[in-house]
């Protein structure tokens, strides 16, 4: 009844299938697989993240198929015309999250074992909420995603940081679904002054010397609180910016 082969096209669902213990069922990764390092090592990789090798998928003979965002849409449109069944999500919110990976969780009839799972990553947020709210420095803190364009605000990233009691530079653009929506302009970015700039470009190391160069009129460069965190435990929406993310963070900001 439940699926048995189950191939992710994205690194959040081997995470959740490992700490649910149904790692056994996974057949085929992502090239861009970190966690847990053991999957890179023991699963076939059969897509990067917006292409695949449907011959290999084929072979694998998968009976679910899952990703995320509209960037594997077209990853997704031709696994389909190949007669699999696909599972996209787009959780962009923390409660969204929470919800796309209790769904997942009972594709494999893991619910309890899941909302545990929740519990504690829900236990650890209001900890750090209520470990910094009287905190009387309220840090002024631009998350970059991306240097050119200079994206930001990806909604879960913000959220995380309004954890942690931090004045969000750019709060509007929590509410932009797009990459193409969070573009900002160098000048904004200088006019906000910033008191720390955190970076995650996901595929390249951060440039410290251009940060630098480009931005040393703000107390961030001026400071030397300019940081860089590994996208791996960031920029996936699901165990990982609970397991570890929003740990990093609050040392980068209060350590």
């Amino acid at each position: 009844m439940y699926p048995q082969r189950i191939i992710c096209l994205t690194e959040e669902y081997v995470e959740l299938l490992y700490l649910l213990n149904e790692d056994k069922k996974i057949v085929g990764i992502s090239t861009f697989v970190k966690r847990p390092e053991i999957a890179i090592k023991e699963k076939p990789i059969v897509t990067s993240f917006i292409k695949a090798n449907i011959e290999k998928i084929n072979q694998l003979q998968p009976d679910l198929i899952l990703g995320f965002s509209d960037i594997q849409a077209e990853i997704a449109r031709e696994l389909i015309l190949n007669h699999h069944n696909v599972f996209i999500t787009n959780q962009r919110t923390i409660e969204e999250i929470f919800k796309v990976l209790f769904w997942i969780s009972s594709l494999v009839h893991k619910q309890e074992e899941y909302l545990k799972l929740q519990r504690k990553w829900q236990k650890k947020l209001n900890e750090y909420k209520n470990k910094t709210k009287n905190i009387n420095r309220k840090y002024k803190v631009f998350f970059m995603e991306w240097d050119n364009p200079i994206i930001s605000g990806i909604c879960w990233v913000e959220e995380l940081l309004e954890y942690l009691n931090v004045e969000i530079c750019f709060p509007e653009l929590k509410f932009k679904k797009q990459a193409k929506e969070r573009i900002i302009s160098k000048e904004e970015l200088l006019k906000v002054n910033p008191d720390i700039i955190i970076n995650s470009w996901c595929g390249k190391k951060t440039d410290f010397k251009w940060l630098k160069e480009t931005f040393q009129e703000t107390n961030a460069v001026k400071n030397n609180r300019i940081y860089e965190i590994d996208p791996a435990i960031i920029l996936q929406p699901g165990p990982a910016i609970f397991e570890e993310g929003i740990d990093v963070l609050y040392n980068l900001i209060y350590g």
